[in-house]
Order: structure tokens, then C-alpha cells, then sequence
């Protein structure tokens, strides 16, 4: 059976992989139901951040069981990433592979799962394909971003199918309580990259009951060759160019002190060029991209110890390509999902958790037909604190149309040693659905396997303060069973079997704080990514990785550098060298409203491979002018 082109290359990056700021983040409302209101914004110093997806309501960052990182805005105008995937690089554990520069597809890989492995959410909401069964991140920019947080380690109890390594949510931008404000950004580049974006948000009436957020932005740039010629001699070797036109918006209404609803949206349109090391030099190759997402929300406190929470959406996932002008593959995913969520106080520092969800997935392709998947969740959770000692349980069970149930939990326990040092334990199951390519794909796909499991044991140790921020070593496994491979049913077909086992063990150090005034974030993690069936290491996964920034205001000026570094993985088609790469960037507020940014990206020209045989992008300098309204 012969893939599409660039179907064949999208499935071969789902099957493989591939802290904080010290200063409070309000919560999205949409996906964070149990807060009715913003947080108000602590000083730079303050051990106050607040995140929601380690146990799907709000806490501090120190209080999390799970290893837990937030990215605010300022991390995100200090990167020198411009999307999602270049932002995740930076959270511990996490490790991408790209097929090119930006817009190319992008695979990340969290605790040494792999892509499909790792779960997604915007505001709350599933955007991946069905078919491929992971997202398309390298369509998200962070120009419509206001904050990220990534959870590590299965918590499949919290949010089901694909969190096993692993979850990151994506919170679009929310509107303020102030009057309208514009603002808006060009820049210019290396590889003529050219980028805009303009933006409003406030508030509609004086006493800030009604809130929007708008943003628009739209990036372009003509790329290099994302294919090494050396390595893959029937690959066009012209440059793979790349368009990304996006949209966010958020209107919410507080009507009182107990009750408000909303609307949030976000859409990214993405043109890449890309190229096919199988076709022949003169093809022109084309992958059109859309992620959507439009969610309904309402919260409301029916009594003082019970609130409850209503979430309609839609996640949608397009992607159709083309080569030299003729169509060869449309796969349209549709995820409508509704989630209610209780919370219940049942005393001081006790915290009861019910919750539904259920979830509508199908799939529209020229390719193949499949039937839609229906699938009911029921959820659990129960946080508390007796003294020193600090407990978290969830459980959850989805019950799917094709396949049948899951059952999944999790098990947390912390004690604080001092008021600065923390440990934690944790003991968790996880699970991954077969996609709709596992299941129904001509010729390879078969409709009788069950989910990928995984088993995870976690132990931590954390010091917190606000002199240094928080720094956090943890040890942890996680044993996979049952997952998805294609072995061989006769010549030139490969039928989808349960039949795979695998292992990683790791130790997976971070450190989000300051020194002084330098804001620094650091990560290292040191993992041993075993597939026991065949003893060789887990393709695309390296075995010691890390990511060092550091940021500081001095005179008018925000100066910032990034070192990413890499040991060296195995992929499927030869060995991937180790890298290691720098990053500069600078910033100066030329008035309270105008300022200047730019950035030198790859500073010592490193050649390098995320993936075998695909390019990353050479040096590079990108000078972004920007006005925001005071």
C-alpha cells in the first residue's frame, strides 16, 4: 500500500516522539472553571503563580503534586520562539523534532512518550487529529498565546485518552479589566521572514463586568531546504517556504458576584512547503493546515461550598496535501466535546471534585471512512491538607463506542518537610486510544486492538522561596504495555497489533527563578528510553537533554539568552548527532509605548538534525517594532 506523501510523512512523526516565573497568571475562565475571577497580579518576587491543569482547578504553582511549569507572558515575550513547539522545548522533560523550520510538522516528546502519547488542549478543549491521534502544535504561534502550563507524567485520570506522558494546555488571550487598549507588532528577518500582528482587548463597560480580547497576526517567510540533499538525494532541494494566518478572541460577562459566561476562539491557518525524500527532485509539495477551536462556558456558585461548570466546544483539525498542484489527501477531524464540572468544599482545605464529560469525534477523508466515536467520561478527584501532609486522588473511567471502557488513576501524596522544602510520591495509570489510523487505515488498520497502558512512579523533591523561586529534582518510571506497532502480515502489509513493551526511567531536574534581578530558567533531564522488545533506545529520544535561559532589565533594556543542548538519539532511518545551540535577544522600550526587539537565533551557526535527514534553520537575525497603548 502506498502512503500519500505527506500522509506517510505525518503518520511516521505521530508514531514517534519524537519553572515558573515568581509572579501570579490569571487562569483562562474557559478552562479554568473554578475560578470566577482573575487573580490580581503579584509583584515579580512573590511565590504566588496560579495554574489549574495539575488537578483541574486552581492552586498555587508550590502546591502542585505533579511536575508542573508555567510559561506567563513574560516568558513568552522573552523566548526567542515564535510557536508553540519552540516554547515547549523549554519545559522540563520536553523534547522536540521538527521536519524543517517553522510551520514544518513538529513532534513533541514529554518524559520519553511519544507525540501521540502526550496530550493537548486549548482552553480545555481536544484539537487533535482522530485520524493521527496527536495535535498539530507547530500550527499554534504564541502570538495568540497568553500563558502555557505542561503537566508531566500520566494523568489520564484528569483528562483521559493520550496523557500519559504528559499534558499541556494552551490558554488564548483574555481580556482586562481596564479600557480598550491596541497594540500592535511588525518584524523583519533572516529567510525574508515577515511578520504582523495587532490586537484589543479591555473592557466594554466602566464597572469591568464585560471583558473582550481580538488578536490578529500573520507570518511569512520563504525557508530553506527542509531536506539534507546529502542524506535524501531525491528530495527537491529548493526552499520550503511557509505562510501562518491566525485569529483569537474571548468575550466574557460577569452578570454578579456568583455567576459569569463566555465565548473563546481561536483559528490558525497554515500553508508549508515542505519536501518528500521518496519523490523526485522537481516536486513541489504542500501541506494546508487549520486548528480551530470555539468553546461556550459558563460558572457558577449555586451555594458557598458548591460550584459548578458548563463547557460546549468544538476542536478541529484540517490538513490537506498537494503535490506539483494536484490534490492527495484530506483529513478533516471534528472534536465537539461537553464537559460539566462540580467542585464541593467540603471543609477547610478539602476539596471534592464530580464531573462528566462526554466527547463526539469523526473524521471527513478522501482517503478512508470510519465511524464516528462516541465516548462518556466519568471523573473524580479529592484534594486535602492535614497539617504537613498533602493528598491528591483522581479516577476516571471512559467508555468509548468502538472499543470499550478505560479505567485510569492517580495517586499523589506530599509533605512539607520545612516551610521552603517539599517531597512528593506518586503512583498513576494511564492509557492511550488507538487512532482512527490504527483502527480503520486500508490495509494496515484493525478494528479489534485495544488502548496503549501505562503504569508511572514518581518521587520529588522541591524547595520553594521567594528568594530563588523553585527548584525541583524528580526521579520517575513509567512501564508502557500493549502499545501500537505494524508488524508485518504479509509482503508490503503491515497490520496494527498490540505488541509493543517499553521502559524510561529518568531523573528530570528544573529550576524557574532568579538570582538577584536575572530571571533564569533551567532543566536537565537524564533518561534511560528502553523498547524491551527489541532492547535499543526509543527513536528520537535522547538520553541527557537541557535548556538554560536567563533574562534582565538593565538601563531601559530587557537582554535575554537561551542554551539548548542535546545528547545524541537514534531515529529509524541512522543515528542523530548531539547539538547544542544559543540564542540571543534584546529589548528597549524607545518610550512608554513604542519598542524595539531583536534576536539572533542559532548565534554560532550549529548544523543540526531534530529528525534524520531533515534541516534546522542556521543563523539567523530578526529586528520586531512594536506600539502598545498605555
Amino acid at each position: 500500500m502506498l502512503f500519500p506523501i505527506a500522509r506517510a510523512t505525518l503518520v511516521a512523526f505521530a508514531g514517534l516522539p519524537l519553572v515558573v516565573h515568581a509572579q501570579t497568571v490569571a487562569p483562562s475562565p474557559a478552562s479554568d472553571p473554578a475560578a470566577s475571577t482573575p487573580s490580581p497580579v503579584a509583584s515579580s518576587n512573590a511565590l504566588t503563580p496560579i495554574v489549574v491543569t495539575a488537578n483541574r482547578a486552581p492552586q498555587e504553582l508550590a502546591d502542585t503534586i505533579p511536575q508542573t511549569t508555567l510559561f506567563d507572558q513574560q516568558d513568552i515575550a522573552d523566548t526567542t520562539a515564535t510557536d508553540l513547539p519552540g516554547l515547549l522545548q523549554f519545559a522540563p522533560g520536553a523534547q522536540i523534532s521538527r521536519t524543517g523550520g517553522p510551520g514544518s510538522t513538529a513532534s513533541l516528546s514529554l518524559r520519553g512518550a511519544s507525540s501521540t502519547q502526550s496530550l493537548v488542549l486549548i482552553d480545555g478543549v481536544r484539537v487533535d487529529s482522530v485520524s493521527l491521534g496527536n495535535a498539530q502544535i507547530a500550527q499554534l504561534p504564541l502570538d495568540q498565546i497568553d500563558h502555557v502550563e505542561v503537566v508531566n507524567g500520566n494523568v489520564s485520570a484528569l483528562y483521559g485518552s493520550g496523557a500519559i506522558g504528559g499534558v499541556v494546555q494552551v490558554f488564548t488571550k483574555d481580556g482586562g479589566d481596564h479600557p480598550p487598549r491596541f497594540d500592535f507588532s511588525v518584524g523583519y528577518g533572516s529567510y525574508h521572514t515577515q511578520t504582523q500582528q495587532m490586537g484589543l482587548n479591555g473592557a466594554l463597560d466602566k464597572d469591568g463586568n464585560t471583558t473582550f480580547s481580538v488578536s490578529l497576526a500573520r507570518s511569512k517567510d520563504d525557508g530553506f531546504s527542509s531536506v539534507n540533499p546529502r542524506e535524501a538525494p531525491l528530495a527537491n532541494p529548493n526552499a520550503n517556504g511557509y505562510l501562518n494566518e491566525s485569529i483569537s478572541a474571548s468575550l466574557r460577562h460577569k452578570f454578579n458576584d456568583r455567576w459569569d459566561a463566555g465565548v473563546t476562539y481561536l483559528q490558525s491557518n497554515g500553508n508549508d512547503s515542505y519536501d518528500n525524500a521518496y519523490g523526485v527532485p522537481t516536486d513541489l509539495n504542500n501541506l494546508y493546515s487549520k486548528v480551530r477551536q470555539l468553546s461556550a462556558f459558563a460558572n457558577g456558585k449555586l451555594t458557598d461550598w458548591w460550584t459548578t461548570h458548563f463547557i460546549v466546544a468544538e476542536g478541529d483539525d484540517r490538513s490537506v496535501s498537494s503535490t506539483n498542484g494536484l490534490y492527495n489527501g484530506r483529513f478533516d477531524t471534528d472534536n465537539r466535546q461537553y464537559t460539566w464540572q462540580n467542585d464541593f468544599a467540603l471543609a477547610a482545605q478539602q476539596k471534592l471534585q464530580v464531573g462528566y464529560e462526554h466527547l463526539d469525534q469523526s473524521l471527513d477523508s478522501d482517503t478512508f471512512g470510519a465511524p464516528e466515536r462516541h465516548v462518556d467520561s466519568g471523573f473524580a478527584g479529592y484534594t486535602g491538607r492535614f497539617g504537613r501532609n498533602q493528598f491528591q486522588a483522581n479516577v476516571r473511567h471512559d467508555q468509548y463506542s468502538d472499543f470499550g471502557g478505560a479505567n485510569s488513576y492517580y495517586l499523589g501524596y506530599g509533605f512539607d518537610i520545612t516551610s521552603h522544602w517539599k517531597a512528593t510520591a506518586s503512583y498513576s495509570d494511564a492509557f492511550r486510544a488507538p487512532s482512527f489510523d490504527d483502527l480503520y487505515y486500508p490495509y494496515s488498520g484493525n478494528a479489534s486492538i485495544q488502548p496503549e497502558r501505562s503504569h508511572s512512579i514518581e518521587a520529588a523533591l522541591q524547595y520553594a522561596s521567594n528568594a530563588l523561586g523553585v527548584l525541583r529534582v524528580s526521579a520517575f518510571q513509567t512501564r508502557y504495555s500493549n502499545l501500537i506497532d505494524y508488524a508485518q502480515a504479509s509482503p508490503g502489509i503491515y497490520l496494527a497489533e498490540n505488541v509493543g513493551h517499553a521502559k524510561v526511567q529518568g531523573l528530570e531536574g528544573s529550576w524557574s527563578g532568579h538570582v538577584g534581578k536575572t530571571d533564569v530558567r533551567a532543566s536537565l533531564t537524564l533518561q534511560n528510553p528502553v523498547d524491551l522488545d527489541s532492547d535499543t533506545d526509543l527513536v528520537r529520544r535522547a538520553r541527557r537533554f537541557g535548556t538554560l535561559s536567563v533574562n534582565r532589565n538593565l538601563a531601559g533594556w530587557r537582554v535575554g539568552g537561551e542554551w539548548i543542548v542535546s545528547g545524541a538519539s537514534e531515529d529509524s532511518s541512522g543515528k542523530l548527532g548531539g547539538y547544542s545551540v544559543v540564542n540571543l535577544s534584546a529589548r528597549y522600550n524607545i518610550t512608554r509605548a513604542w519598542y524595539v526587539a531583536a534576536q539572533i537565533q542559532n548565534l554560532l551557526n550549529k548544523d543540526y538534525e531534530t529528525a534524520y535527514s531533515y534541516n534546522s534553520p542556521r543563523r539567523g537575525a530578526y529586528v520586531t517594532v512594536g506600539w502598545q497603548q498605555q
